[in-house]
């Protein structure tokens, strides 16, 4: 009895440390989008350019996570973690210290997405590498909780900073808490070598058998979708509401653009949470299935109505960014626990290449959108909003098609 409460009470605290130092790390994660209209002013960036600074972030996170994740079933997952942070660390410090304009900006941000490959998932691997099946949901609603309230924190905190420092020492300010996280997980998780592969199991590199696992990638593609909707309302929603408080002429700062989005964020994360103990008790299908469905109307609701008036955007953007994290947790989980152990790293790291391909989507086509239609107008808005919610139909269909499984104990 000892041994298992020492074993649980070691498991909770890597849980702690690791969600700990993802809190770090993310805390810059919102510092460009929230200075997205300020930044295409002093630059003089198109839509398209901006939309290719925020998804680049995404795109190089979608090359570099096959790689850095699997990785995690041949070698300790804490040296990739590392190595992770380290590159969030110097891309966060070379924007603030070098970036000038479209192209210094796109290298910057793409080395922190490559920082963010090896950490997000990889911070995911080292949990899952310590607890128990049991625990395991909730260690995933906690990491993703302690990301979600940090990132949600990055974009007022971002707006603060750059107001009161600038936005250089914004960044370099970032920089500093990522290297906070490092010092963590290197002082205190302990190394964790994987068992050794059979060489039944294939090629570390073989992703075959994770796509065949439909109960897994069923979640996996789900995710695709999912992160494409949420980097495009976290990506663009600052200069979305910034458009809409112009073209009504709403003078009233006390619910800033920027304050909104983290407003929006933080009850995100609270949804999210909220909706992987909804999975556990009423079915994790379901959920994620009428997650899907409300995600289309409130996409459909803010591009009819989001640029009416600015109190209406408001509402609507906030509820409809409740809806878009509330199978974010239950997707990651379903995939996690639907995983083969000993492919548990590639799976993770399909789910998540799957996930950011879709994150990288998203903020091009916002801005191609508006681009294409002549401009922020409230038309190229709500074409860029009813292109989503087509988007996450498509989704709704493959999900309902697969037909995954849930975990273990769950409807």
């Amino acid at each position: 009895m000892q041994t298992s409460v020492a074993g649980h009470s070691s498991a909770l605290r890597q849980v702690v440390v690791v969600c700990g130092a993802q809190v770090f790390v993310q805390i810059g994660a919102g510092f460009w989008p929230a200075l997205l209209p300020q930044m295409m002013q002093l630059w003089s960036l198109t839509n398209s350019e901006a939309g290719w600074i925020t998804a680049i972030f995404f795109g190089t996170y979608m090359v570099s996570v096959p790689v850095l994740v699997t990785l995690t079933d041949r070698i300790d997952a804490k040296r990739v973690y590392l190595f992770g942070v380290g590159c969030t660390v110097i891309g966060h410090l070379l924007f603030g210290l070098f970036a000038e304009g479209f192209w210094s900006a796109f290298a910057t941000r793409a080395l922190a997405g490559m920082g963010w490959a090896g950490t997000y998932m990889t911070g995911l691997k080292l949990l899952a590498d310590q607890v128990d099946a049991k625990m395991m949901s909730r260690a995933v609603t906690g990491h993703a909780a302690s990301i979600g309230i940090s990132g949600a924190i990055s974009f007022l905190l971002g707006d603060v900073l750059a107001s009161h420092f600038g936005w250089r020492s914004a960044f370099m300010i970032s920089a500093g808490t990522a290297a906070i996280a490092w010092i963590a997980v290197a002082s205190v998780v302990p190394r964790r070598t994987p068992p050794p592969r059979a060489k039944s199991q294939g090629g570390l590199f073989d992703f075959r058998p994770v796509v065949r696992n439909t109960s897994a990638f069923a979640y996996s593609v789900v995710y695709c979708v999912h992160t494409l909707e949420m980097s495009a309302l976290r990506g663009w929603g600052v200069a979305f509401l910034a458009f809409v408080a112009g073209y009504t002429n709403f003078a009233d700062q006390t619910l800033s653009p920027a304050l909104v989005v983290t407003v929006l964020a933080l009850a995100g994360t609270l949804t999210s949470i909220v909706g992987n103990e909804a999975s556990i008790r009423f079915g994790r299908r379901q959920l994620v299935t009428a997650a899907l469905i409300l995600s289309i109307l409130f996409a459909g609701g803010v591009a009819i109505f989001g640029t009416a008036n600015y109190w209406l955007a408001v509402i609507l953007l906030v509820a409809y960014g409740m809806i878009v994290w509330l199978d974010s947790s239950s997707l990651t989980a379903g995939a996690a626990g639907n995983a083969e152990p000993a492919r548990r790293g590639a799976t993770l790291a399909v789910h998540s290449t799957l996930g950011y391909a879709g994150g990288f989507v998203g903020p091009l086509i916002v801005g191609w959108t508006l681009d294409l239609a002549g401009g922020a107008s409230p038309l190229a808005w709500g074409i860029a909003f009813a292109v989503i919610a087509l988007v996450m139909l498509v989704g709704l269909a493959i999900f309902t098609a697969l037909r995954p499984r849930g975990l273990e104990g769950e409807r």
